[in-house]
């Protein structure tokens, strides 16, 4: 079934808190959506950031971002009042996550200090087993001045049982702390997600396939990854080499023990999956490729010039997937470096690979990504988070490039451009098509959410507040409607009370 849908991450939505959350704009996100007759919201990674602000450089590949909860709901219920939720608010124009950090956790624990509900706390940890587990691990990391688990004492760092029993009695409250944190997170989360499924909307969440190392995964299942004896990484992950970046990219993550994995059944990846589709309606696995075969990286290096190519897990590990989940509801992230061996295992994977139409107009070559060599069996973007904006492209990119684009598209002038791109992708044969908001607003790079092997700047970008407006939805609709991309199905009308 042909359908479209609308990229924006949840930290851009409207706030006058400084970061978007799960309060009143995402539930009017949600009707903006149904009104322009979409059936997908793609968000970003959920979890809690760490140094870069990054959602793909997380503290968990479990948790929520605790930036996300929204303080007029817990206003609604008692936890705070309108005094301290006015404390909070902030008119840039930019997410200052330095501010964030410093004022929103103090007030977050204001909140759990009134909090009395302990039973419904006790079930939510007991219904997701990691909580306790990060709760810990975040604890410890705030008592010492949140620097990396890897220069904690060595009892700590290599998780000894004694020193582990002495933080839990120290730290008891803090670590209880951080579990009500992850608890209004999947509580809001959950009542944003039913009332979006509920309007015919499905979320689309994106799953890195790399963890932090500065992360509660690594400190707890270090025995998974590729670290020495003293827990320091042997090789890291990043991309080789290309056109766009002559020394690669370097990442940064620790590697898998894909051998480790395999001997269980892949175990750590299935947990991370479960939890992944209670979040989440369908997930985009990033870097797909590196199921295939990843690069590896000596730790230490500068840069990803010596890397090298090592075999990953490939089907073996695909078919633990449809064992556990099916065939349906992953996309692979299948941008890079690709082989005929990454072709062959996306193909037996049967999932849907990605065709983002920035990449497709390199005058230099012919490319899979012109909508002339699609399948149906993929999905189609303008741009990704970490493409530059469509307007920003036809700024910025080759000229060469742009002519192709515009001859291709059947336009000879700049005005319309950007509309005429999205109506490529709308028009294609991809069962999906995704467009980021900032497309649609022909909004310039100043909207763009990241730029590759870049450390600040990043991940900043907010959407105003009036930009959800009814002749957008209906400019939506229209082009929506016109390619076959709405809704067949009524769905029945529903309300929310969040104000």
């Amino acid at each position: 079934m042909r359908k479209s849908g609308i990229l924006m991450p949840v930290f851009s939505l409207p706030s006058r808190y400084g970061i978007g959350g799960f309060g009143a704009s995402a539930y009017e996100w949600v009707d903006f959506l149904k009104q322009a007759k979409q059936s997908c919201w793609q968000v970003l990674p959920l979890g809690p950031t760490s140094y870069g602000d990054s959602p793909y450089q997380s503290f968990s590949a479990f948790a929520g971002n605790p930036y996300f909860i929204d303080l007029d709901l817990l206003q609604q219920k008692g936890l705070l009042t309108r005094q301290e939720c006015e404390s909070a608010v902030r008119t840039t124009e930019r997410i200052d996550y330095a501010d964030l950090f410093h004022t929103r956790f103090a007030l977050l624990h204001q909140a759990y200090q009134r909090f009395e509900d302990n039973q419904a706390l006790d079930a939510f940890c007991k219904e997701n087993s990691w909580v306790l587990e990060y709760a810990l691990y975040m604890a410890i990391k705030a008592e010492h001045d949140h620097k990396p688990w890897t220069e904690w004492e060595k009892g700590l760092r290599s998780r000894r049982a004694e020193a582990l029993e002495q933080a839990k009695i120290k730290l008891s409250d803090d670590i209880r702390f951080y579990c009500y944190l992850q608890y209004e997170f999947f509580n809001q989360w959950n009542a944003l997600k039913q009332y979006a499924n509920q309007n015919g909307i499905e979320i689309i969440g994106d799953m890195p396939i790399y963890v932090a190392m500065d992360s509660a995964d690594v400190w707890a299942n270090s025995h998974l990854f590729l670290l020495d004896e003293n827990k320091n990484p042997i090789d890291v992950a990043g991309c080789p080499p290309d056109a766009f970046s002559a020394d690669g990219q370097l990442w940064g993550n620790p590697l898998y023990r894909w051998d480790v994995l395999k001997r269980d059944g892949y175990a750590w990846w299935v947990e991370r999956m479960k939890a992944g589709f209670r979040m989440y309606d369908t997930i985009r696995i990033d870097h797909f490729r590196g199921l295939e075969s990843y690069y590896a990286i000596p730790y230490g290096d500068t840069t990803a010039r010596n890397g090298e190519w090592r075999k990953g897990p490939d089907f073996d590990f695909i078919q633990t997937l449809h064992k556990n989940f099916g065939k349906k509801g992953i996309i692979a992230e299948d941008l890079g470096f690709l082989t005929p061996h990454v072709h062959r295992l996306l193909a037996k994977s049967g999932y849907p690979g990605m065709k983002v139409l920035q990449f497709a107009f390199d005058s230099r070559e012919e490319s899979d990504y012109l909508p002339h060599n699609y399948t149906n069996n993929c999905v189609v973007y303008t741009g990704t988070h970490d493409n530059d904006t469509l307007k920003g492209w036809f700024q910025n990119a080759p000229r060469k490039d742009i002519q192709f684009a515009r001859r291709y598209m059947g336009i000879k002038r700049k005005q319309g451009q950007c509309f005429a791109m999205i109506r490529l992708a709308m028009s294609s044969v991809a069962d999906l098509a995704i467009i980021p908001i900032q497309d649609y607003l022909e909004l310039d790079s100043e909207a763009r959410i990241n730029t590759p092997s870049t450390l600040g700047g990043n991940w900043l970008w907010r959407m105003d507040t009036d930009a959800m407006r009814q002749e957008l939805a209906e400019k939506i609709q229209s082009i929506t409607v016109l390619y076959g991309r709405a809704p067949k199905n009524k769905k029945k009308e529903n309300t929310h009370d969040v104000k």
